[in-house]
This record gives structure tokens, sequence and C-alpha cells, in this order.
């Protein structure tokens, strides 16, 4: 088991999430949810807001482009991931840090919205290109048929030479 700090936020979307790649192509959105505590005040009968607390997230690869393609601003959603702490030096030698959530998964909240679920497809991968001269390429889990005219059990008839 990691010792990663796990969490469950429920919250809104900042802004739209953003849709990045990096260098080797691998997607990354990055978006901040907000979640404000609220209390019932039984003096006022109302709901009271708390102070808001703002989490800097990161989702990668197909959960990144799926997220970016469904999910705006303002969207109610519930996010689970890790929490851990980014730290950085600023030009100034100032060290700085803060909470950042590497997210394993996000989905829509249901408690204000209704949902469609659709389905991704994922594409199937490109197909391999050999080497025209390559003998592996067309291996077989089957061994051949013996060719006519040789009989491995008889050491006076050897077997053909492979072509390798």
């Amino acid at each position: 088991m990691r010792n990663d700090t796990p969490l469950t936020v429920i919250g809104n979307l900042v802004d739209d999430p953003e849709l990045r790649f990096t260098p080797a192509g691998v997607p990354v959105a990055r978006f901040t949810v907000a979640s404000t505590p609220r209390s019932f005040d039984r003096e006022t009968n109302t709901w009271r807001d708390g102070e808001p607390t703002f989490l800097d997230c990161s989702a990668w690869r197909q959960l990144a482009e799926n997220l970016a393609g469904s999910l705006s601003k303002g969207a109610r959603v519930v996010v689970a991931g890790r929490l851990r702490t980014d730290r950085w030096e600023t030009p100034e030698g100032e060290k700085r840090s803060r909470m950042v959530m590497d997210v394993d998964d996000v989905g829509a909240s249901m408690t204000f919205a209704t949902v469609a679920i659709t389905r991704t497809v994922r594409p199937a991968p490109p197909a391999r290109e050999t080497a025209p001269d390559d003998p592996w390429a067309t291996a077989s889990p089957v061994r051949p048929p013996v060719p006519a005219g040789s009989d491995p059990s008889d050491p006076s008839d050897p077997a053909p030479e492979p072509p390798f």
C-alpha cells in the first residue's frame, strides 16, 4: 500500500479544464475545484456559506481528455484522488509550496443535475510495419510440416537447413 493521502472533494469547477500535452504527447488536464461548506443557521432559518477551499487538480491520459471534453466552468463534480505537496523556489530564492490533487477519477454530481453517459471508444492501435526480410514477421506457434522425403527419425536423412 502506498502512503498517499486519499481524498474525495465535492465542489464546482472554477474555470473550464485546461487540456495540454506533454512533449511525449501524453494529455494532462489542469483544473481547480472550489468546495464551500454550508451550515444551517437555526436562528435565522437560513443556510450560511463558510470559507471556500480552492484545490488545484491534475488529471492524466484518457481521464484528462474525457474531463476536458465533458465538463465546463461551474459544473458540480465529485473528484477522487491523492493529495500531494508541490514545492518550488522563486527566482528571488523564496521557497513556496501548495497542495495539489493527483486525480484518479471525476464524476459529475447528480445532486442538482442529470447526466447522460456516453462511453468513449478507443481506436485500435496502428498496425506495426515489419521489415520484408524479417523471418519472425510470419512466425507461427505451430510447427511446420516435415518436407516430403525427410524423416526426422532417420539420421541419414537430415532435415533441411532453416532459412536463417
